[in-house]
C-alpha cells in the first residue's frame, strides 16, 4: 500500500495548498532515528553545539520572509504574530547557546576522599551526560517557537541530544522549511545534517516514541493525544521520560476589593488574554472567579463590552473549530449558565470569541457542571460568580493541575491586608507559574520561567521554557575513585575547560 500523502491545507478556506511529503513508514522512522544515534559522537564537542544553535537563530532570521509565508498560509496566525514568535524563537536558539558556553548545566560537583569522615568518603565526581536521540513532537499552536526549531529542540541540541521530530499536520510545508534550515546550519558548523531529522505522519509519531533507540520525548498537544504517547513510553521494556504538556485551564481569581478598584481594566485585560490567538494559547484564561455583586457586575460589563468589539477568526484547523462549536454548545447549555456574549461559529471557517457565566457554588461539588471545569480550546472563557471566600476555596480544590494561576488583588492586599497571602497559598499547588497582577498569556524566555505544572498541565516537573528545559534531556553520573587519567576533562583538578564547579562544597566559577 502507498503511503498517505501529507497536504497543506489553508485554514481559511478549508482548500488543500500542496502535497509536501508522504507520511513516514516503519523502516523510515527506524532510518531516521539510526541516522540521529548515530550523529551523537560529534555533538559531545560543547562549542560546535553553540555554533549549531547561534547558525540555526541566523539562517532563521535570514529565512524570515519563507518561513512567515509558509506558516502564515498553513495556520492564519498573522504575520504579526508570526513575526513575533519566530524572534522568539531565534531568542531561545541563541540563549541555550548562551547556556552551553557557560557549562553550569553540567552541575559538576567534586568531593576528594576525606578519611578523617565517619564512614569516610571515598573520591567521587559528579557532572551530568545527554540521555541520547530525543523525539519532539510538534506543537499545533505555535508553529515555530514549539515545533521543529522549538524549545524543545533548541534545548536537546544544547544538552548534546540529537532530535528526530514528529511534525504537525497543520504545518507540515513550515515544517520541511525549518528542518531545512536546522539541517543546514549543522552542516555549516561541521556536524553531521542527521543532529535533526524529520519525520511526518501520526503512525510515525507512535513509532517514533516505542523506537528503542529514543531516550526521551517531548510533546506539546491535547490530553488525549500525549497520554496515549505517555502510556507508550512507560510501557516501553525501557520505559522513557515523556515530558508532555497537555492541557491547562489556567484559573484567575478576582477579589471583590480588586474588582471594586479596577473593573475596567480587569474586564477589559482579561478579554484581551481570553481572545489573543483566537484564544489557542496554552496558557489562556479559561476560567475566572468574580466577586458576585456589583463590582463583579462592572467586570462583566468590561468583557462584554470588549469582547462585542473583537471580529471573527480563524482557528488552526477545520477539526480544532468544530471542537470549539461544539464545547461551547454543550457547555452554554447547562442549566444556570448564561451567555453574555455568546461563542460559537462566526461563519464557515470562522469562530467568535464569548464567555459564559456561572454561579461558583454550581461548582463548588461534583455535578452536572463539571464540564465547565474543563478545558475548551479556542476564545472562550468561563466567569463563577461567587458570594463567599468560602466558595472560592471550595472551587479551587475541584482543580487538576495547570500551567499558570493568577490573583488580582486590590493595591491595599497586595500590601498584605486581606486574604491576599492565603489565596496566593490555595493557588499555589494548582499551577507552575503564579501571576499576582497581569495575565498569564505572554511567556518570558528567561533563566527563572517555569513553564510546566501538576498533571495534566505537564506528564513531569520540568520546564519546556527557559533554560532548565535542558535539564529534560540529561542524567547524573557518578565517578568514584577513578584516576586522574581516566576522568573526563570536565571532572578533572585542573579544571582545563574552564568550568563552574562545586569543589569539596565551595562553589568555584
Amino acid at each position: 500500500m502507498a503511503a498517505a500523502p501529507v497536504w497543506s491545507v489553508d485554514p481559511r478556506t478549508g482548500k488543500p495548498r500542496e502535497q509536501v511529503a508522504v507520511e513516514s513508514t516503519s523502516g523510515e522512522v527506524d532510518r531516521a532515528v539510526r541516522a540521529a544515534h548515530a550523529a551523537r559522537p560529534a555533538l559531545a564537542d560543547r562549542g560546535a553545539r553553540a555554533r549549531l544553535l547561534r547558525t540555526a537563530a541566523e539562517l532563521l532570521e535570514e529565512t524570515r520572509d519563507h518561513v512567515i509565508e509558509a506558516a502564515d498560509a498553513e495556520t492564519a496566525l498573522g504575520p504579526v504574530r508570526l513575526n513575533g514568535e519566530l524572534a522568539r524563537t531565534a531568542a531561545q536558539l541563541r540563549a541555550f547557546a548562551d547556556v552551553v558556553d557557560e557549562g553550569a548545566f553540567l552541575d559538576i560537583r567534586i568531593d576528594h576522599a576525606d578519611a578523617g569522615r565517619t564512614p569516610p568518603w571515598p573520591d567521587l565526581r559528579r557532572y551530568k551526560v545527554p540521555l541520547g536521540v530525543v523525539a519532539v513532537y510538534a506543537a499545533s499552536n505555535f508553529p515555530l517557537a514549539f515545533s521543529v526549531p522549538g524549545g524543545d529542540t533548541a534545548s536537546a541540541l544544547a544538552a548534546g541530544c540529537p532530535v528526530v521530530v514528529k511534525a504537525h499536520p497543520d504545518h507540515p510545508a513550515t515544517a520541511e522549511l525549518c528542518a531545512s534550515v536546522l539541517r543546514r546550519a549543522a552542516h555549516r558548523a561541521g556536524l553531521s545534517e542527521d543532529v535533526v531529522v524529520l519525520v511526518h505522519g501520526f503512525e510515525a509519531g507512535v513509532e517514533l516514541v516505542r523506537h528503542p533507540l529514543v531516550t526521551a520525548a517531548g510533546f506539546t498537544g491535547s490530553v488525549r493525544g500525549g497520554r496515549a504517547l505517555f502510556d507508550a513510553a512507560a510501557a516501553r521494556p525501557a520505559p522513557i521520560p515523556f515530558h508532555g504538556e497537555l492541557g491547562s485551564l489556567n484559573p484567575v481569581v478576582i477579589t471583590e476589593a480588586a474588582a471594586e478598584e479596577a473593573a475596567e481594566q480587569l474586564g477589559t485585560g482579561l478579554a484581551g488574554s481570553m481572545t489573543l490567538g483566537e484564544g489557542q494559547f496554552c496558557t489562556k484564561p479559561g476560567f475566572v472567579l468574580a466577586p458576585a455583586g456589583d463590582a463583579g457586575d462592572r467586570v462583566v460589563k468590561a468583557l462584554t463590552g470588549a469582547i462585542s468589539e473583537t471580529e471573527p477568526g480563524v482557528m488552526l484547523d477545520r477539526r480544532m473549530r468544530d471542537a470549539f462549536v461544539t464545547g461551547v454548545r454543550a457547555r452554554a447549555a447547562l442549566a444556570d449558565v448564561d451567555a453574555p456574549v455568546t461563542p460559537g461559529a462566526g461563519g464557515d471557517h470562522t469562530v467568535s470569541a464569548g464567555f459564559l457565566t456561572v454561579p461558583a457554588r454550581l461548582l463548588a461539588g461534583a455535578g452536572d457542571h463539571d464540564l465547565l471545569l474543563e478545558e475548551c480550546f479556542g476564545p472562550v472563557t468561563v466567569v463563577a460568580r461567587y458570594d463567599s471566600c468560602a466558595e472560592i476555596t471550595a472551587v479551587l480544590r475541584r482543580l487538576t493541575g495547570n500551567l499558570t494561576a493568577t490573583l488580582h488583588l486590590s493595591g491595599a492586599e497586595a500590601a498584605g491586608e486581606g486574604r491576599g497571602a492565603e489565596l496566593l497559598a490555595e493557588l499555589t499547588p494548582l499551577a507552575g507559574r503564579v501571576l499576582v497582577g497581569g495575565w498569564p498569556t505572554g511567556v518570558a524566555v528567561a533563566p527563572a520561567q517555569h513553564h510546566g505544572g501538576p498533571y495534566p498541565a505537564t506528564t513531569s516537573t520540568s520546564t519546556s521554557v527557559g533554560a532548565t528545559a535542558i535539564e529534560r534531556w540529561l542524567r547524573p553520573v557518578t565517578y568514584q575513585t577513578t584516576p586522574a587519567a581516566l576522568l573526563p576533562p570536565e571532572l578533572r583538578d585542573d579544571n582545563p575547560l574552564g568550568l563552574p564547579r562545586r569543589v569539596d562544597g565551595r562553589l568555584e566559577h
